[in-house]
């Protein structure tokens, strides 16, 4: 028996059909289709998973969904692709949490891996330095809509407004450490829950995510905990045992082998911290990710973090696998005695291994304890208090980005513990300015899906590029 195998509480029946009746074979195909249309940040990809899982499938109901959906905005990491990896897991024990989760990463790591080594062969041509010219303005407006979009589904009362003005000014003004915030946030919220304030009671942040309610006692795992949700005590052991070791065993051997301060062991160091505190969606953790990967590593300049997050945009998958692209980046140009499209492409793949493997490790060892914490009000406070300070760390994610892409130079303002970068106006590269501009009026005022503004400005950006000569 193989360790992963041996993570189950009973032998997995590969030719046999569970109880619930939904065989393993057509969960793959389900999940196959899910990881294709996986676009759109985990907004969209959680209501794809909810079309299909629960209203077109009827394979859960909405309490579980949601219940499983709550669990995973609590955990570090990409929470669409560990609500997959949590109900693959639900129907078909470890292999199917396996299958589901590597499935939801597969497409964008080979689009994103693909786009790299195009990035660094051909990114100083002038086609490409205009598509993403015009990639950058859509990031922007596609930035500014998720924090008006999660703004107001969490903000939901003057506290909660107070807890995500608290995190922008944190981050903004005095650059207070990410994980630090989203901490300071959660166990406010917990607090105020076990309390029983009104104010952190008043929701959970996710309200309805889709259109058809389905009743767990109508879906096809019905309303019991499945025998393999009830753990023996060795559970956590073994699960621990073997994701620690998957995890941290290639760590351990670049520290051993190529020592600190190779760019290998600083990628595998960096990103498995991230893996722990990036609390709060894609979105938030890119703010962490950007002012590392630019300000103290040296890996991406601010206007590459852009560009790679533009591919994220318009690839299946996690926006998180923009750290791929990062971690790629990164390794291209410190390759040492490798080829740099070699280097790259180890770095790349060491980045994309730290930070989703430990995401199979927290479902895995936390959801089967997960049933028995329904309806607990201490915990939706906590995700509450979150959620809302989460729309202050995107907003400084938003003006970041800006402050780096609409103008060329920027002074750094020091003054009552405050650092302040302020843009030199004379500087604002006014066609950027334009086309952002366009960008997200063509979003807020028209409505115009997020695939159609990124291809319309990179197509805007290659004519810029045209008239300009840069093309």
């Amino acid at each position: 028996m193989s360790k992963i195998e041996s993570l189950d509480t009973a032998p997995i029946q590969h030719n046999d059909t569970p109880a619930h009746g939904i065989s393993f074979n057509e969960a793959l195909r389900v999940w196959a289709r899910v990881a294709a249309l996986s676009f759109g940040g985990p907004a969209g990809q959680i209501a794809v998973m909810h079309r299909i899982i629960v209203e077109e499938k009827r394979w859960i109901g909405e309490t579980r969904f949601l219940h499983a959906l709550n669990y995973c905005t609590l955990l570090p990491g990409p929470e669409a692709q560990q609500l997959a990896i949590y109900i693959g897991w639900l129907l078909h024990k470890t292999k199917g949490g396996l299958v589901a989760g590597i499935l939801f990463v597969l497409p964008g790591a080979i689009a994103i891996m693909a786009l790299s080594w195009i990035y660094a062969i051909f990114g100083n041509v002038g086609a490409v330095q205009a598509l993403f010219f015009g990639l950058k303005a859509a990031v922007l407006a596609i930035v500014l809509e998720a924090v008006l979009r999660i703004g107001r589904r969490a903000l939901k009362n003057n506290v909660m407004v107070g807890l995500a003005a608290a995190a922008f000014i944190a981050l903004f003004l005095f650059d207070a450490p990410f994980p630090l915030v989203v901490l300071a946030a959660g166990v406010i919220g917990y607090l105020g829950g076990r309390a029983g304030w009104a104010a952190f009671l008043a929701g959970n942040g996710h309200g309805k995510v889709g259109g058809k309610q389905v009743a767990d006692i109508d879906s096809a795992l019905g309303e019991e905990v499945p025998d393999h949700a009830r753990p023996p005590a060795s559970w956590s052991l073994k699960v621990a045992a073997v994701g620690l070791v998957l995890w941290g065993g290639p760590i351990l051997a670049l520290l051993v082998l190529l020592g600190q301060g190779n760019v290998f062991t600083d990628i595998s160091i960096f990103f498995s911290k991230m893996a722990m505190v990036t609390f709060g969606g894609a979105y938030a953790v890119l703010s962490y990710v950007a002012q590392q990967a630019v300000e103290h590593y040296g890996w991406l300049k601010p206007g590459e973090m852009l560009d790679g997050l533009g591919m994220a945009e318009t690839t299946p998958g996690p926006l998180i696998m923009v750290t791929q692209f990062v971690g790629f980046m990164g390794a291209y140009r410190a390759p040492g005695s490798l080829n740099p499209l070699l280097a790259g492409t180890l770095g790349g793949l060491l980045t994309t291994w730290v930070t989703f493997v430990p995401c199979f490790l927290w479902i895995f060892l936390g959801a089967p304890f997960m049933e028995t914490m329904r309806n607990n009000k201490a915990l939706s406070a906590a995700l509450a208090a979150i959620t809302a300070a989460v729309v202050g760390v995107i907003l400084n994610l938003a003006v970041w980005f800006a402050l780096h892409v609409l103008f060329a130079r920027l002074d750094e303002v020091r003054g009552f513990g405050m650092t302040v970068d302020v843009p030199v106006l004379s500087s604002v590269n006014i066609p950027s300015l334009i086309l952002t501009l366009g960008a997200i009026i063509a979003v807020f005022r028209f409505k115009v899906g997020m695939l159609t503004v990124l291809g319309a400005c990179s197509i805007l950006g290659l004519l810029y590029g045209l008239l300009t000569g840069l093309v």
